[in-house]
């Protein structure tokens, strides 16, 4: 009975930590799954479809003028990123600007010093396909050449940024 209870309260405690994990970041969508498709529009009035990039490496960068850990992450994002990979056509980086207006998104941009595009989310309805509505805006989406997730980050952890720069570089086979 008592090796019962403990394996049930292990369990218990295991898909409580599950739970809390999967609340903590929200998100929606899991490592492995096929990415959810979209189109956006950038602030130009270019559209970008994300099935249209199968083929490529991809990261999104879900993001927000009002987002001070997004200031802080986006320089890191430019430097180490897409200063790196611009020139290769088997990678695409996209920032996505949550509930604003294209003026607010190109001044974003430039306030920031990134040169990545950012498409326009202004209801929120593609970040509703990655994470909860009311969830935190500051995360990093990483998608194979498949269409498959294969990082998924929340905030900026330095330790977590380096991580998902050597995922970058090990699918574009940079090392």
């Amino acid at each position: 009975m008592k090796k019962i209870l403990l394996v049930l309260f292990t369990l218990s405690f295991a898909v409580s930590l599950f739970s809390q994990e999967e609340y903590k970041h929200q998100y929606k969508v899991k490592v492995g799954d096929t990415a959810p498709d979209f189109e956006m529009s950038l602030p130009d009035g270019q559209k970008v479809k994300l099935s249209s990039l199968r083929g490529k490496v991809v990261m999104l960068q879900f993001t927000a003028s009002w987002c001070g850990v997004c200031r802080k992450e986006m320089p890191h994002i430019e430097s180490e990123i897409r200063l790196k990979h611009k020139d290769n056509p088997d990678f695409a980086l996209f920032g996505i600007d949550r509930d604003e207006p294209a003026e607010t998104v190109l001044k974003f941009a430039e306030s920031t010093g990134v040169t990545y595009p950012i498409g326009l989310d202004p209801d929120g309805d593609i970040f509703g396909l990655y994470a909860g509505k009311k969830a935190g805006v500051t995360r990093n989406v990483i998608i194979d050449k498949a269409g498959k997730i294969v990082m998924l980050t929340r905030l900026y952890d330095i330790e977590e940024f380096k991580e998902m720069v050597k995922v970058i570089d090990s699918l574009l086979e940079i090392l």
